[in-house]
């Protein structure tokens, strides 16, 4: 009798051993954020720290990027998109604005913690030559919690942001694929947080505008 209950026993463990084989090998939809720097800036052309506050959006250049990156997606349904979203500066915005209804998406949903390195009030729209004169120029391989910009983020600071936003997309849009319009600066604390990388150092990552980033998660905290 002892014996038989033993057997049961040992029937009973291993069923439900196999049970949570299968579970855990069950298939479930990856979640996919892929980010999309914007097209060429004002910002950029003309030198300046492009902030929240001084920015004004795309060049005709920058235009012209946007549209062919939908064009290129429209072409080749390389991804299956249920939401775009963007930051909040105006370069971020008119880059979805142009793309976004040529995939078929014609509401863009704004995540402000997605925006670039904000370089506080008194440095946003300076010239980066007026810039290096007066505060020298920014070590971004050094202290994550320098200050870089009089007034505005630490590097540190950013990521934080950038990451606690990250997560909630997580969180929101979880085994879907979502396009995040956003920055390279936000682009790369996303792939160091991802890698479990430094927030400095080892390496630089630098995105062309309107390139495109994927980020996959298969399996909880687990990206590639």
């Amino acid at each position: 009798m002892n014996a038989a209950i033993f057997a049961n026993s040992k029937a009973s463990s291993k069923s439900s051993y196999e049970r949570r084989l299968v579970a855990d090998d069950a298939p479930m939809n990856d979640t996919r954020v892929v980010l999309v720097r914007h097209g060429e800036s004002f910002a950029t052309v003309e030198r300046f720290i492009g902030g929240p506050r001084s920015c004004r959006g795309l060049t005709n250049h920058g235009k012209l990027q946007a549209k062919a990156l939908g064009e290129r997606l429209s072409r080749t349904n390389e991804l299956v998109v249920d939401a775009v979203v963007s930051s909040g500066y105006p370069r971020a915005r008119q880059t979805a604005e142009i793309f976004a209804p040529l995939i078929g998406h014609h509401e863009l949903e704004i995540r402000e913690g997605f925006g670039e390195h904000d370089p506080g009030p008194d440095c946003d729209g300076m010239t980066f030559d007026d810039f290096v004169a007066r505060h020298g120029r920014p070590d971004f391989n050094g202290d994550p919690h320098a200050v870089m910009f009089p007034g505005g983020e630490t590097l540190a600071q950013f990521h934080d942001r950038v990451i606690a936003a990250f997560r909630e997309l997580e969180r929101d849009y979880r085994g879907k694929t979502v396009i995040v319009t956003c920055h390279g600066g936000t682009i790369d604390g996303l792939l160091r947080h991802c890698l479990q990388s430094p927030s400095t150092g080892r390496f630089e990552v630098f995105t062309k505008n309107c390139s495109i980033t994927e980020l996959v998660r298969p399996r909880e905290n687990i990206w590639r």
